[in-house]
C-alpha cells in the first residue's frame, strides 16, 4: 500500500496533565505524516464528536470546546476511523498511554502504533514496571507505594527512614512528564510532596535518589539507540527543563565508556521486552559517580516534540524524524 492510499488517524490533546505537551507532538508527527504523503485526519479526544475543520485549531493554546472525561468515548464514534487503515497515537499521560484508549481501538478493530493494551497499562504503572524489571534482573532504585489512603505523615517518614532514605523522590505512581514529581531532602518536604502527587493519581510512589547522570536509551523494532545524556541548566530534569526552550542540553552518543553503553543499551531492551512493549519506547536511567546504572521507568508513547529525545537519539544513526515516523507507522501496520 503506498503511503497517499494509507489513511491515517492522528489522536492528540485528549485529557491528561500532558494534553500541551501532546499537542505539540501531534503537531510535529502530523508534519511528517503530510510530507510523507499519506492522508492523515486529526481527532482530538478531548473533543468528542464536536472536533476542529482546520488542523491549525488542534495545534492552538486555546481549546476548541470544551473537554471532558465522557468526550473520549463519543469521539472514537466518528467516521474518520470507519476508513482508518492505522491510529497514530500522538497522546501522553492518562487516557492515552494507559491502555484505556488501546482498548477502545481494539474493540473497534483498529491498528494503532505503540505498545498493546496490557503493555501500555503496565508501563503506565511504575510500581508494576518495577517488579517486572526486578524479575528480569534489571536494576531499579528501591521503593515503596502507598494508597492516597494511608497518607499519613509519621507513617510515610517512619517508611522512608526504614527504606529509601534522604533524598527521596515522590511521585504519582501513573502519571508522567515529572508533573507531581518531588525530591525530598527532608522530613519536612514529604507531607506537601504527598498531597501534590495525591492530585494526579490514587496511589504515590517513593523512590531513593539516585545521585549522578541523567540517561536514556531508546528502542526501535527491537533495536536499542544511542544511550543518551540529558544535562539541566539547573536543578533536575523536570517539566521545565523537559520543555522549556533551551533549559536542558543533550549528549548522544553519551560520552560514557563503551562497554557501560553497551550493557545498558542491553539493560534498556530487557526492561523494554519485561514491559512486553513493540515498535518503540524509551527507557530511562540514572547513573550513578560508580557508574552504576538504575532504570527509572519505560515510557511506551514518548515525546515527538522538538525538545524530544528519541528523535535526537534517532538521528545520531542517521535516521531523520520523516523516517522515523515512517518507520513507526510502517511497523505498526505489520
Amino acid at each position: 500500500m503506498s503511503n497517499q492510499n494509507t489513511k491515517i488517524v492522528l489522536l492528540l490533546g485528549g485529557i491528561s496533565s500532558e494534553r500541551e505537551v501532546s499537542k505539540e507532538s501531534g503537531k510535529s508527527i502530523y508534519n511528517a505524516l503530510v510530507a510523507l504523503g499519506y492522508d492523515v485526519k486529526i481527532i482530538d479526544p478531548g473533543y468528542g464528536l464536536n472536533q476542529p475543520d482546520k488542523p491549525d485549531d488542534f495545534f492552538a493554546a486555546d481549546d476548541f470546546a470544551e473537554i471532558k472525561k465522557g468526550n473520549i468515548l463519543d469521539s472514537i464514534q466518528r467516521e474518520e476511523f470507519e476508513k482508518a487503515d492505522l491510529v497514530f497515537l500522538g497522546l501522553h499521560g492518562k487516557y492515552g498511554e494507559d491502555g484505556i484508549i488501546q482498548s477502545l481501538l481494539e474493540l473497534k478493530g483498529l491498528k494503532y502504533t505503540g505498545s498493546n493494551v496490557r503493555a501500555s497499562a503496565v508501563a503506565m504503572d511504575k510500581n508494576l514496571s518495577k517488579i517486572l524489571f526486578e524479575q528480569v534482573s534489571v536494576q531499579t532504585p528501591e521503593w515503596f507505594v502507598v494508597d492516597e489512603s494511608e497518607i499519613d505523615e509519621e507513617y510515610i517518614v517512619e517508611r522512608i527512614n526504614g527504606s529509601v532514605g534522604y533524598p527521596c523522590v515522590i511521585k504519582p505512581n501513573d502519571s508522567g512528564s515529572t508533573i507531581g514529581l518531588t525530591i525530598c531532602k527532608s522530613e519536612s518536604a514529604v507531607m506537601p510532596a504527598l498531597k501534590k502527587a495525591a492530585e494526579l493519581s490514587k496511589k504515590i510512589l517513593a523512590e531513593k535518589f539516585i545521585a549522578g547522570r541523567e540517561l536514556t536509551v531508546g528502542i526501535l523494532d527491537d533495536n536499542p539507540l544511542p544511550v543518551l545524556e540529558i544535562v539541566p541548566k539547573k536543578g533536575f530534569y523536570d517539566y521545565e527543563a523537559k520543555y522549556g526552550e533551551g533549559m536542558s542540553d543533550y549528549i548522544v552518543p553519551a560520552e560514557i565508556p563503551e562497554q557501560l553503553a553497551k550493557k545498558m543499551q542491553t539493560e534498556a531492551l530487557a526492561a523494554h521486552n519485561a514491559l512486553g512493549c513493540s515498535v518503540y519506547s524509551r527507557v530511562d536511567f540514572r547513573l550513578s559517580p560508580e557508574n552504576e546504572y538504575y532504570c527509572l521507568e519505560v515510557n511506551n508513547l514518548p515525546g515527538m516534540t522538538s525538545h524530544s529525545l528519541v528523535p535526537m537519539m534517532a538521528e545520531a544513526v542517521g535516521i531523520s524524524f520523516a523516517e522515523l515516523i515512517d518507520r513507526i507507522v510502517k511497523l505498526s501496520l505489520r
